[in-house]
């Protein structure tokens, strides 16, 4: 039976009354969910929960933890995003589907020629926008476990603190010539792969060419070009 799905990062255990948080709160009140009726609730960690509504307040929803679900044994594939901003909400979107194609991580980087900047509390408050997106994407698609979204950095800074392990699969989308399918790169079994791909215009050939003497290797997707926020999702989906 398939119950609604709420994120609530906390430590569920068999009978124990919680409330849930204010965001779940809104939904369960939207959703005209009443007394009885059960929902499920994951951490955002792997764990997950079945619970059953017990009181309904204005701005209070608490409930009984009834049954703790099997935990997610299938082993984790890191699929890395680093991905220079589109802009306005076309990096909310891309945040949201993949998500639910499942990233395991999301690393927002500005380039030369990132539209968006962001620095100090801006850059806070849209870290904390794209984690709510990531909460109702894993809600909505059945996922248990969020995918770490860093703070958005500079691709140079990111480029100075990166460990190229020869063991995983780092690529950089191009549009150069010369270059082979993304697939065809795919040295063994990878379980750690790193796709790096810029934003709208692409990466310049200076900070292609820092990618490479990185350890990244340049691909590209095939005879289609695709917008920054697609091009991502297109590895990611024929990695599911």
């Amino acid at each position: 039976m398939l119950h609604h799905r709420f994120f609530l990062a906390f430590d569920f255990k068999p009978g124990e009354q919680i409330s849930l948080s204010a965001q779940a709160v809104r939904h369960v009140q939207v959703l005209r969910l009443q007394p009885g009726v059960h929902i499920e609730l994951f951490d955002g960690a792997g764990k997950a929960c079945i619970a059953r509504i017990e009181h309904m307040g204005k701005q209070r929803v608490d409930v009984t933890v009834v049954e703790i679900q099997p935990p997610d044994t299938s082993p984790v594939v890191v699929r890395h995003l680093v991905v220079g901003m589109p802009a306005n909400e076309r990096m909310d979107w891309l945040v949201e589907k993949a998500t639910e194609l499942g990233a395991t991580r999301i690393t927002p980087v500005m380039t030369q020629r990132t539209v968006l900047r962001l620095s100090g509390d801006r850059a806070v408050k849209r870290l904390e926008h794209w984690q709510g997106i990531a909460q109702a994407a894993c809600s909505q698609s059945g996922r248990n476990r969020l995918p770490q979204i860093d703070m958005p950095t500079g691709l140079t800074q990111y480029l100075t603190s990166v460990k190229v392990s020869t063991n995983e699969l780092n690529v950089v989308l191009s549009l150069q010539s010369g270059t082979c399918h993304w697939r065809d790169a795919w040295p063994t079994a990878a379980t750690n792969v790193t796709l790096l791909s810029g934003p709208e215009g692409g990466l310049t050939q200076q900070e292609e060419q820092a990618a490479l003497d990185k350890g990244f290797k340049a691909v590209h997707l095939g005879l289609q070009v695709l917008r920054a926020e697609t091009a991502p999702l297109a590895v990611l989906a024929q990695l599911l």
